[in-house]
């Protein structure tokens, strides 16, 4: 099991000392939220909270994801950033794949790039993007950043790739510098067809949150599509939020589950206002997981 330290809707400055704590607590990775816009109007409801409000997002301090990743890659040395996750079909899929191999190539592969569609049909006006055939450009997107960010051959070089869309029309072209490793792709969302896009053109699934029950039959779906794509992969990675991963007997019910990578936070980001947390409280509460949980687990 992998463990994941996840903090998001905090203020700005936070994030580099927050990263070095979780690094050296022995986290395997941390989140890094995505969020680009707050329109002053707006009819859509946030798909991952009870009542639907969005308010909590109101004035909160969101760095640019991968601006981010940046960031904390150069504050650390060992630790993995998984942006979760990164609003993909709203943004140039060919310099989304330069950003991440770029991130790829400073940081020794330390990047997961998770990947989502947004829910904000206003994250798609803003950006000049169609709301419509949403999924489908989700697709286009993830083939044409798989294709733009393959491992360079071991003398360095690096493929050409081209591509005809239905959304998208890339001229052979290759990126430089490229990662020297396959670039993760981890696909989030809870719909049947995001869980079968993780497994048919990603290296994984990420959990966005929810009940133990909804988690349960989520994660059996998940194992159904694998079973009908015939998908047998050992490192396809399964990224969860649980209750069960407070503790080390419930961790061994993860990993029974196929669970690869738990994501562990310590206070609740949905509150309107910001966050009054002291920072060295947020790492006295990572430190004391570390100790409590992940020591135990890795014996």
């Amino acid at each position: 099991m992998r463990f994941t330290y996840a903090e998001a809707m905090t203020r700005a400055d936070y994030y580099a000392p927050l990263a070095q704590a979780a690094e050296a607590a022995g986290y395997t990775s941390m989140t890094v939220a995505d969020s680009l816009i707050y329109p002053e109007e707006s009819d859509s409801t946030y798909p991952y909270t009870d009542t639907g409000d969005r308010e909590f997002l109101d004035g909160k301090e969101f760095i640019e994801a991968m601006v981010l990743c940046a960031h904390l890659f150069a504050v650390t040395s060992t630790l993995r950033l998984t942006p979760f996750v990164l609003k993909l079909p709203v943004r140039p899929p060919v310099l989304v794949a330069k950003q991440a191999s770029s991130l790829a190539a400073l940081s020794g592969n330390r990047l997961g790039l998770g990947v989502g569609i947004s829910p904000w049909p206003e994250d798609f006006a803003a950006l000049g993007v169609p709301w419509e055939r949403r999924g489908k450009r989700m697709d286009e997107c993830i083939d044409i950043v798989r294709g733009l960010t393959r491992p360079q051959d071991p003398d360095g070089g690096q493929e050409y790739f081209s591509y005809s869309g239905e959304f998208y029309e890339v001229a052979s072209l290759k990126q430089t510098p490229a990662p020297t490793a396959r670039l993760p792709l981890l696909v989030g969302g809870h719909a049947d067809a995001a869980l079968r896009r993780a497994v048919r053109r990603g290296d994984g699934w990420m959990h966005a949150g929810g009940d133990g029950e909804e988690l349960d039959r989520l994660l059996a779906r998940l194992a159904e599509i694998r079973r009908e794509e015939g998908d047998t992969r050992e490192d396809f990675e399964v990224h969860v939020i649980s209750y069960d991963a407070y503790d080390p007997d419930g961790i061994k019910r993860l990993a029974d589950k196929g669970v690869t990578d738990c994501i562990v936070g310590f206070r609740v980001p949905y509150v309107v206002g910001p966050d009054t947390e002291p920072l060295e409280k947020k790492i006295a509460h990572l430190e004391q997981y570390a100790e409590n949980v992940i020591a135990k687990v890795e014996g």
